[in-house]
């Protein structure tokens, strides 16, 4: 509501924030020199750590990239030029400055069948393809296919829509427990963290959800058969954590409650 000093001017539409200098026109040749000049051999050593490939690296770190990323601006030309450079920096950097609006299902399906590590698929997934209203296709699209990156970029999507898309109805995410269920029969490794991951983000989104959840772990827990067995065990004690800390808080905020009521009563 405006202040009393400013009732009855003239309402002026809110004025749109100027590009940073640069921001859009600046082209993958510039983007890819900054690249090179912060990189160190040292953040190349660290990706074998962490299972991520180091072919195509150049040493800059995530947080560095970020931070590069808000100099740049959003521009859907420049992540296509950066993600066609085959960069592991480029390619995280692309996600970060893409604009959601601007993809396709066309480009979608593309970069999630070049994902070669868990890291590219998760970060475009977490920062990118969950803000586009095409991202739940995506999940259902993915979920059956053969390549292991590919098919975990439909979980990763998954868990990442669990935690963004707060608008989403419970039978959006319903809907993928079959998916999860089958592809928790898959055995490879990056494939069944991130089946593991989706079934433990989406059963902590209400109590709904979690009782969804925690019926299918139980059902795959139970089946004793390796991937499945393993994902049911790591959801439930996720879930009964999350139950768990769930009932403290609220304890917590009653007896806070309890208190202030006290407390207000002892003043009056």
């Amino acid at each position: 509501m405006p202040s009393p000093a400013k009732r009855g001017a003239a309402t002026k539409a809110p004025a749109k924030a100027k590009p940073k200098p640069g921001a859009s026109r600046a082209g993958a040749t510039v983007a890819l020199a900054w690249l090179k000049q912060h990189g160190t051999q040292r953040a190349i050593d660290d990706l074998a750590r962490y299972g991520i490939p180091a072919g195509k690296a150049l040493g800059v770190t995530v947080g560095a990239l970020k931070a590069y990323s808000k100099q740049l601006g959003k521009s859907h030309a420049l992540a296509a030029e950066l993600w066609e450079s085959g960069w592991y920096e480029a390619r995280m950097l692309a996600s970060f400055v893409d604009e959601p609006e601007a993809l396709s299902v066309r480009q979608m399906d593309a970069w999630a069948g070049e994902f070669d590590s868990w890291a590219i698929c998760d970060t475009v997934c977490f920062h990118l393809f969950d803000k586009t209203e095409l991202g739940w296709g995506r999940v259902h699209a993915w979920a059956n296919v053969r390549g292991e990156f590919k098919k975990r970029a439909a979980f990763a999507l998954l868990w990442a829509l669990s935690v963004h898309d707060k608008a989403a109805p419970d039978a959006s995410f319903l809907a993928c427990l079959p998916l999860i269920e089958r592809a928790a029969e898959d055995e490879r490794d990056y494939v069944k963290k991130g089946v593991d991951m989706a079934l433990r983000a989406l059963g902590k989104r209400n109590p709904a959800l979690r009782a969804a959840a925690v019926a299918l772990a139980h059902k795959l827990m139970a089946s004793g058969v390796g991937a499945q067995a393993w994902i049911g065990k790591h959801a439930l004690a996720e879930l009964a954590s999350t139950k768990t800390k769930t009932k403290s808080k609220s304890k917590s905020k009653s007896k806070s409650k309890s208190k202030s009521k006290s407390r207000a009563r002892g003043k009056g």
